[in-house]
């Protein structure tokens, strides 16, 4: 299933994040890229900000981010409201991301995760659906929480 994915980095995760916006679009995925534009040294809030705001607003199915490690990307992009962004490691961080937590926004580290992982990480992120069920009052618990 193809889906509208937005994606956005800092210089840390440029390279990363070029590769990966054109595997996505080699799968099918319709990709919008809300920078950064190149190496040049930026503030990954920045670009979190808008990649969140995008999928928070209906723009985007999901979003990827990649900045050095993918923690300040996720850090960030969980305060816009509707947002429910995980760092990617693991498969089963992927898995579960999406099983139990819905999770619509991935978060990788373009210096610590090798681009075949990357790859990887992100089919398992966006072909596992949310399981539902006991896990949607939990959910919706998330989005009661959440300040804006």
């Amino acid at each position: 299933m193809t889906q509208k994915i937005a994606i956005g980095s800092d210089h840390a995760g440029f390279q990363l994040k070029e590769i990966l916006k054109s595997y996505l679009q080699s799968e099918g995925h319709e990709v919008l890229d809300f920078g950064c534009p190149s190496e040049e040294s930026c503030d990954y809030p920045d670009y979190a900000a808008k990649v969140a705001h995008a999928v928070a607003e209906g723009k985007a199915e999901r979003g990827v981010l990649v900045c050095g490690t993918g923690i300040g990307m996720c850090m960030t992009a969980n305060k816009i409201k509707g947002i429910r962004a995980a760092v990617l490691r693991t498969f089963d961080d992927a898995r579960l991301s999406r099983e139990h937590n819905d999770a619509n926004i991935a978060c990788l580290g373009g210096r610590i995760t090798a681009v075949h992982q990357a790859q990887s990480l992100l089919d398992t992120f966006l072909k596992t659906p949310f399981q539902g069920g006991r896990h949607a009052a939990r959910v919706q618990k998330i989005e009661i929480h959440a300040k804006s």
